[in-house]
């Protein structure tokens, strides 16, 4: 019995012990079969993953031409600098020694590295390296693993601050937008390292110029350094764009705006910026258009630093703004073109009344610029030498309720429809516009100031010069467009954009032919704008504008087309708080139209915004008895 019981009680043990091992080895088992088959995959790619690795190779973006096949943007080849990710921290003494040869703050290295979440893609830490300091990089190699040395195509833009606002610049995506554009597309082409446009051509027209990324996968070591090539997957330049801007004339208006502003400051008026736009009034192709200040956007596609973004967001002045397209003005007296046509089209006037301007009106007390009084006058030598008395009669006449139905139709207070971001409408003073922000009733004092271009009354460049070219061109309103053509991945063209008729100006010619007439005679000996343009062997159309600014000096506008009786071009100049319009805006728009003729321009300075100097009458001397620059024989000082 008692043996029994001790062979039941060591069988019991055994059974024990072998359920146990057995126990482990169906763990064992499981383990694998989840190791080898249901994680198998998984596991693969992370041995895969520690050692080969995806490195992107960028991919070249389009090209920018201008309308005669002149590069304006383009990419070179530049040395860039990566870190290749271990999965491991960064060690202090290599980030310190990267550091000292890139002559950048170990922190934002280590931020740039801290800040990449995906996988084990190379980490860009600085673009376009000296070869010099490429060398000293390869020299310490060993001492610094994982980093690598890649030759990219980085953007260029090779006239530097030339037309930064309407080109844009190009950034490296972020980790965030990264991660936004991938929960919206799993199958984005976007990945780590991809130059994305931030503004400008460049951003709209980005999923055309970028092209799409390729890679090589290579073979690392256990530091993180290649040691081969396994494969590539090679890149697809983006696609080329080309624009309507000649080059010769951008670069001439930039010129032109740099040497205005340097002189209107140089007088101790505060010109803070200036915009202008050159437009074909055949077709609604931009010729140039220039937004100052600028900036230079081969610093964004370096790596912008943190200096040259505080001077940037930090200006006043307010660089990325394209001032053509987004800056809202009184439109001045370049506004007197609607108000004249609305009043003899609606004959409210004849072309040879006369009205006396004994230097106020006779219903309200509302006066010319400096106070003259400029005697009887009919609507051509009204317009040519800008009297404000009688346009305020014209609009007392005309009505409010007219002026914004006219203004309506040269496109004041609406987009002009040009394909870029930022286009501002602008406003058209009105009792229904006082009602609504202000809950006020209208007066007619308030449509005298909407007659010569002030009140509530907005308008941007580009409208202004759309504005006029419906004048020159015989009442045709045209879209303004900056891009030509867009083309396939291997050069020919894929789409073309032409001129875009979007209506017709109701207003007969002979009307039409009185403004043009006017305009014509500003530019003309006793016009506004007629010594400004003396000897100037091209015929010019113009208005010359000063715009009442409530938070500083006044603006000054000039508008003009040339040739007066076969319009080829249009220009439109704003300074910001330059002053009177002939003498800060005037200079700007006669250098670009004598860049566009070939006209050897003087480069003598305008001194037009000076007390003793702005469009003064005939006979008006200077200390020495010799007349003054920019005057006209009007008999009567001008402030436009």
């Amino acid at each position: 019995m008692l043996e029994g019981l001790y062979k039941r009680k060591k069988t019991s043990r055994f059974d024990v012990l072998f359920y146990i091992v057995a126990a482990i080895f169906i763990v064992l088992a499981l383990r694998l079969l989840t190791l080898q088959i249901l994680a198998g995959g998984y596991y693969q790619a992370k041995a895969e993953g520690n050692r080969l690795r995806m490195v992107t190779m960028t991919a070249a973006r389009g090209i920018m031409y201008d309308r005669n096949g002149q590069i304006l943007v383009g990419s070179r080849p530049a040395y860039t600098i990566s870190i290749m990710p271990t999965g491991k921290a960064l060690d202090e003494g290599e980030v310190a020694k990267l550091a000292a040869l890139l002559k950048m703050k170990p922190e934002d290295i280590t931020k740039k590295v801290n800040d990449h979440k995906y996988g084990y893609e190379p980490i860009r830490i600085a673009n376009d390296i000296s070869m010099d300091v490429v060398t000293t990089i390869e020299e310490h190699r060993h001492e610094l693993p994982g980093v690598t040395i890649d030759v990219e195509p980085l953007r260029y833009y090779p006239y530097e601050t030339m037309a930064s606002q309407l080109f844009g610049y190009v950034g490296e995506v972020s980790e965030e937008e990264l991660e936004e554009l991938k929960q919206k597309d799993p199958n984005t082409l976007v990945s780590g390292g991809t130059i994305l446009g931030r503004s400008g051509l460049e951003k709209l027209y980005d999923s055309i110029l970028r092209g799409t990324d390729g890679g090589k996968q290579v073979e690392v070591d256990a530091t993180g350094r290649p040691v081969a090539e396994v494969d590539r997957k090679h890149t697809v330049p983006g696609s080329n764009i080309h624009l309507t801007i000649d080059v010769n004339l951008q670069k001439a208006a930039e010129e032109a705006v740099k040497n205005q502003l340097d002189q209107l400051r140089a007088q101790g008026i505060p010109a803070q910026g200036a915009a202008v736009v050159a437009m074909d009034p055949n077709t609604g192709a931009i010729l140039a258009m220039v937004s100052a200040p600028e900036f230079n956007p081969n610093w964004f596609a370096k790596g912008i630093t943190t200096a040259q973004w505080n001077q940037l967001n930090n200006d006043k002045n307010h660089p990325f703004d394209n001032k053509v397209i987004s800056g809202e003005y009184p439109p001045g007296s370049p506004f007197k073109i609607i108000t004249g046509t609305a009043a003899l089209d609606l004959k409210k006037v004849t072309p040879e009344e006369m009205i006396f301007d004994s230097g106020k009106h006779w219903l309200i007390d509302k006066r010319n610029a400096e106070g003259e009084a400029l005697g009887w006058l009919n609507f051509n030598k009204a317009l040519a030498k800008s009297d404000n008395v009688y346009f305020y009669e014209m609009g007392n006449r005309v009505g409010i309720e007219e002026l914004v139905k006219y203004a309506g139709y040269f496109g004041i207070g609406e987009k002009t429809g040009i394909n870029l971001a930022g286009e501002a409408a602008g406003n058209m003073a009105s009792p229904a516009y006082k009602r609504k922000v202000f809950d006020e009733d209208w007066y007619l004092g308030e449509t005298f100031d909407a007659a010569i271009g002030q009140s509530f009354t907005l308008a941007t460049p580009l409208q202004m010069a759309v504005m006029l070219s419906e004048v020159a061109n015989g009442g045709i309103k045209y879209r303004p467009y900056v891009v030509s053509r867009i083309d396939n991945k291997d050069g020919t063209p894929k789409e073309i954009f032409g001129p875009d008729k979007l209506g017709i100006l109701p207003v007969p010619k002979n009307i039409m032919d009185l403004i043009r007439e006017g305009l014509r005679d500003v530019t003309n000996e006793g016009g506004t704008a007629g010594d400004l343009f003396k000897g100037f062997p091209i015929n010019v159309a113009g208005k010359t504008g000063t715009a009442e600014n409530a938070h500083g000096r006044d603006h000054g506008w000039f508008v003009a087309y040339a040739p007066y009786d076969k319009p080829q071009i249009v220009v439109v100049a704003l300074v910001e708080q330059g002053g009177f319009g002939a003498g800060s805006a005037g200079p700007i728009v006669r250098d670009v139209l004598a860049a566009y003729f070939n006209v050897p321009v003087n480069k003598k300075s305008n001194d037009t915004n000076s007390k003793s100097n702005k469009e003064t009458a005939t006979g008006a001397n200077t200390a020495n008895g010799q007349k003054p620059q920019n005057t006209v024989t009007s008999g009567q000082p001008r402030k436009d």
